[in-house]
């Protein structure tokens, strides 16, 4: 059997390296190994020092997910075991740190005496977003490291640091030039300082923290803020207990977390974004490399997608008629790139580079050889399919032609050209260059390779890339409308939209839907409407009417709350309060009183749930994951509670479906369970056990809606 832990010796210096491809995980098996080399180390007397490095330039990048929750057999240990050998040992240990070393990697390094990294090694601890905290004393080694308040903003913030950074905060010791394991041997040779053990554990904390000011900055453990107020009372351990008791309060800590509810759902989500590019027939080797861009449309969207591309290094063609939109455009694009040189995240070379790097053009023949041309033009089927047209004309034979579309048919689109097979759906979210979810829409006739790159372009941009199957509204925006049904019929029969708003943020939500329908534009929200209309099954007209008073949202100062000039801030309106009565009493909505925050919740998240159930049914998502994933990194569903799948797999499948019953007796068959619920709850299964693994669905799958 391949070992885990390869040992070489170099003159004296016993080298071991982690080898767990593909990123050298500590798993039980791995830290048994670990532990039985750093023990054999300690008693051979030819070995004076030890150097630890992982395989193929990586340290670590942490312990295997996987076995988080999971105690180790009698034939294995865990990481604790070993880090404790480490630092009880009496001879020298240097931790040689390539590319990465986080969570329990980085672990390691901190009971070794010395750190040496290559200038391009991150490291960090990104246990929180895993719902834990580091178990391998992190928690008590970083803060008597490097002070408990930088510690914090460490553990907090979850994300990587560069080596530079590192060295100035005191995590590394050396950023090594040239071979990171030749450099740490030569600081053991005496190269440059004297050797000697240094164990953190010893140290003194630099500069303590309070750590009530800390927890009184974080969000309260109900609303996701369980793993962060943990870490703060394992840092304060650090502070206020000795070290074998500050390891002991942390143990406790990470027990309680890593058996939790957030916990439980953070990794669900972990595991399902990696899932995400496995597709049946899809080799994500035959992915085409993609070095220019076209976009078709210099809107609020197009600009946007033009700006991921940049901040991708990829150059594009913004293809705008209109003069003043064009102008606006770069107008955009210029202050974008300015705001990130002032809040620090770029230089002011960069920031010119990728402002240059988008060109504007109003003449669609400028896109004859971009790699991928993607529309952004308006949501209407005749417009874009004259787009598509047209781009079928002009294009390389060979490049990929995108929709951004949020509820159009792509087999339709892709009729157009003569093309087909390289026609593909890629839904960004507004803003385009922030929000993290990229839908990407398969056609009946859209190829593997393009799949592939479509695929492969999502991990560019950094995006999170869901794939799709083609139906109304795709993943997000089909199950989007019934979450938006109950909302607005809430409000119909009298509920302050402001409370339904407030209600659904105190469960989790990101933004209330009423303010994300301001955000959006109540005016796109009509437009689909008008050509779908059994997308939105409402008893009043109060969509159209606040349209038809030019209240669209944000854009226009007033929507369903109104906006002061130069404000985002939504602040409640009685002249839209008044139009909902009276278009619910034009409807014969009677008011109701008594409606409860539970009421609230429940309509709308479990009418989610319902229409996730039949996207999962009809194939259109091909796992409960995915749509987890895109509700969460799209539509601002708590992570905490792993999307609206994990959610009503944890509250149980029975329980939502009787809240569905109950809601079907009051309002009728808009409320119809979807077959798939019904059959999880009879089964006594889950959601993410029903999930589809046949073929593709049927062609264009529309609304089944009662």
């Amino acid at each position: 059997m391949t070992s885990l832990v390869r040992t070489e010796d170099r003159g004296g210096v016993r080298v071991m390296i982690l080898d767990n491809p593909p990123v050298n995980a500590i798993s039980h098996a791995l830290s048994a190994e670990l532990c039985r080399a750093v023990a054999a180390a300690e008693a051979d007397a030819a070995i004076r020092a030890v150097v630890l490095t992982g395989a193929n330039g990586i340290f670590s990048a942490g312990a295997d997910i996987r076995e988080l929750a999971i105690e180790p057999d009698a034939e294995s240990k865990t990481l604790c075991d070993a880090i404790a050998l480490i630092e009880q040992s009496e001879k020298i240990h240097v931790a040689a740190i390539g590319k990465t070393a986080l969570g329990g990697g980085l672990e390691i390094a901190l009971a070794c005496d010395y750190r040496i990294a290559t200038a391009h090694a991150t490291v960090g601890f990104p246990e929180i977003t895993l719902g834990v905290l580091p178990g391998g004393g992190g928690t008590q080694r970083l803060p008597r490291l490097i002070g408990a308040h930088d510690a914090l903003r460490l553990m907090l913030d979850g994300a990587p640091i560069g080596a530079a950074d590192a060295k100035a905060r005191g995590l590394i010791d050396i950023v090594a030039e040239g071979n990171v394991v030749d450099a740490a041997i030569a600081l053991l040779n005496g190269v440059g300082i004297e050797p000697r053990k240094r164990r953190v554990s010893a140290r003194a904390v630099t500069s303590p923290f309070d750590a009530a000011r800390a927890h009184a900055t974080l969000p309260p453990e109900a609303r996701g803020g369980l793993a962060a107020h943990a870490i703060v009372d394992a840092v304060a351990a650090s502070i206020a207990l000795p070290f074998a008791r500050g390891l002991e309060r942390e143990a406790l800590l990470f027990g309680g977390l890593v058996h939790s509810a957030p916990s439980a759902a953070l990794r669900h989500l972990f595991f399902a974004e990696r899932e995400l590019g496995t597709i049946p027939g899809v080799a994500q080797g035959a992915a085409r490399r993609i070095a220019s861009a076209g976009i078709v449309g210099a809107g609020t969207m197009g600009t946007g997608i033009a700006i991921a591309f940049a901040d991708a290094g990829i150059p594009s063609i913004v293809i705008e008629t209109g003069a003043e939109q064009r102008e606006r455009a770069k107008r955009t694009v210029i202050d974008t790139f300015a705001r990130y040189v002032q809040r620090g995240r770029m230089r002011e070379d960069a920031a010119l580079e990728r402002t240059r790097s988008i060109r504007f053009a109003n003449d669609l023949r400028e896109l004859a050889g971009v790699d991928v041309a993607i529309e952004a033009v308006v949501e209407d089927l005749a417009v874009k399919c004259d787009v598509f047209a047209r781009l079928g004309a002009v294009c390389d034979p060979d490049a990929i032609l995108a929709s951004n579309t949020s509820t159009l048919d792509i087999d339709a689109l892709a009729a157009a050209t003569s093309r087909p097979e390289r026609v593909v759906g890629l839904h960004f979210f507004a803003p385009a260059n922030i929000m993290k979810l990229l839908e990407i829409v398969r056609g009946r006739a859209t190829s593997s390779e393009t799949m592939a790159t479509a695929i492969a372009l999502g991990k560019t941009l950094r995006k999170v890339a869901v794939v799709s199957a083609n139906a109304f509204g795709f993943i997000g925006n089909r199950m989007l409308f019934d979450y938006a049904r109950e909302a607005i019929a809430l409000a119909e029969e009298g509920v302050d939209p402001a409370r339904v708003d407030a209600v659904l943020q105190a469960f989790g939500m990101a933004m209330g839907p009423f303010a994300m329908f301001d955000l959006t534009g109540l005016d796109v929200l009509w437009r689909i409407v008008e050509g779908n209309p059994g997308a939105l099954p409402l008893r009043s007209r109060i969509v159209e009417r606040l349209c038809a008073e030019r209240r669209f949202g944000q854009k226009t100062g007033a929507g369903i709350y109104r906006y002061e000039p130069g404000s985002r801030e939504p602040r409640a309106d009685p002249v839209a309060r008044e139009l909902f009565r009276r278009e619910a009493l034009a409807a014969g909505v009677a008011p109701r009183d008594g409606v409860t925050d539970d009421e609230i919740v429940q309509r709308c998240i479990y009418a989610l749930i319902n229409a996730g159930a039949d996207v999962l049914r009809t194939g259109v998502a091909r796992r409960a994951g995915d749509i987890d994933v895109a509700f969460v990194h799209g539509y601002g569903f708590p992570p905490y509670r792993g999307g609206p799948m994990w959610y009503a797999d944890a509250i149980g499948a029975a329980a939502v479906l009787a809240g569905i019953e109950r809601f079907r007796a009051a309002r009728g068959d808009v409320w119809t369970p979807s077959p798939l619920l019904i059959e999880v709850a009879e089964r006594g299964c889950t959601l993410a056990g029903a999930s589809a693994q046949g073929g593709r669905p049927p062609p264009f799958v529309a609304l089944d809606l009662p």
